[in-house]
């Protein structure tokens, strides 16, 4: 068949597999044409299949040798084609294979325990113990397994509504929008989803398992951002969700460290994700912001900034220690919070309208970059030929 995108708000419905498996592609030849890591040997990605996730799971394996074990929602064709990350993640698994590393999937809902035993289990089987283990999962949805209860995340203001722009991205439309604050129920709902829980439970599934090695490093993800997105951010629903994951990190420092091991919250910076494409007023700022990165020359993606974590913070061998900061948190949002580039971006945005967004953003790499998610709009794949969408995945357990 021939697959055209099909999108629906922040949402494209197909995806491409020779799109998604050349871009999978593109990120293994970013990172071997790089030093080799002295990094993990075995790792565990939790939400392995896109987005930073995919790009940690491609370090680790293509940079650092490692033998990975994926973590991600079941996503074979069930309408018109499969999911992007089930394409990813197959182009992975081939390439992992080619490359003589060990690689396995492991499908299924990351919060549920028969996913976690089932990832259990298989380190048990093929690598005997995992030494990293990433957790990436960005969902809006939980059933929590312990008391059956399911919370749903939301994206709003606290205190008080918010007013501000944004964008619609396909068509270059700036307008107001105001949202209204979440209220005590949305915002312990958003914690429930978005906070450490799943990530503590996790790690205790695999030290209870005897399945994670004792000097083992743990990391999730968070954001922090400028004054331009705190109140829908940092300040919002979201951020206190982001306190609470901060929190755990914590937490599981103490725990981990007495085997040697470590737990991270890593700061990253403004990219073009699912996740990020259905925030308010960040889509708008991200365009700004890659304008004034490319034209300094310090833009990165999801695989530059995982390299970069990897090779420069924790695994650096020209450091005895995790450089953080005062909450330690790993930054590799510093080139986003430069104060250079702030100050750009901020007068970029007071002079922004519908007139001028082309001129004044990157909307249009914007646009690019979120059909890429779905393999669309990459060099080399000629998108007029029919293409077969039914792709399998192998060690899929």
């Amino acid at each position: 068949m021939i697959i055209k995108p099909r999108t629906r708000g922040f949402i494209c419905t197909t995806a491409h597999p020779k799109g998604c498996a050349a871009q999978v592609r593109q990120q293994i030849e970013y990172v071997q044409a790089r030093p080799a890591i002295q990094g993990p040997r075995n790792a565990l990605i939790i939400g392995a299949s896109a987005g930073y996730g995919l790009a940690a799971r491609i370090a680790a394996a293509f940079g650092a040798g490692a033998n990975t074990i994926g973590i991600y929602r079941q996503g074979e064709r069930s309408g018109r084609t499969a999911s992007a990350g089930w394409y990813n993640s197959a182009a992975f698994e081939q390439a992992a294979q080619q490359a003589g590393l060990k690689s396995f999937s492991v499908t299924g809902d990351a919060f549920t325990d028969e996913t976690k035993a089932k990832a259990v289990e298989t380190i048990r089987r093929e690598l005997g113990q995992v030494d990293l283990v990433v957790y990436s999962v960005a969902t809006g949805r939980r059933t929590n397994p312990r008391t059956g209860e399911t919370s749903t995340s939301v994206l709003k203001p606290i205190g008080k509504p918010y007013t501000n722009k944004t964008v619609n991205f396909h068509d270059g439309e700036v307008s107001l929008i105001t949202l209204e604050p979440a209220t005590e129920e949305e915002i312990q709902g958003t914690v429930d989803v978005m906070g450490g829980d799943d990530w503590q439970m996790w790690i205790d599934a695999l030290r209870e398992g005897g399945v994670l090695a004792p000097n083992a490093t743990t990391i999730s993800y968070s954001y922090i951002g400028p004054d331009i997105t705190q109140a829908i951010y940092r300040q919002g629903s979201i951020g206190q969700a982001k306190d609470h994951l901060e929190a755990t990190a914590k937490r599981l420092q103490e725990q981990l460290s007495h085997g040697g091991g470590r737990a991270y919250v890593t700061v990253g910076k403004a990219l073009v994700t699912q996740s990020s494409s259905a925030i308010p007023v960040v889509p708008l700022y991200i365009s700004a912001l890659y304008k004034v990165m490319k034209e300094k020359g310090i833009h990165e993606g999801c695989i530059e900034q995982m390299y970069r974590l990897f090779a420069d913070r924790l695994y650096s061998p020209e450091s005895a220690s995790v450089p953080v900061d005062e909450e330690g948190r790993i930054r590799i949002d510093d080139w986003e919070m430069r104060d250079d580039v702030q100050q750009e971006v901020a007068k970029i945005w007071e002079a922004l309208t519908t007139d001028h967004i082309y001129d004044l953003t990157d909307l249009e790499g914007y646009r690019r970059e979120f059909f890429q998610l779905f393999g669309f709009e990459t060099d080399g794949i000629d998108y007029e030929a029919e293409v077969d969408p039914n792709v399998s995945i192998p060690n899929l357990n």
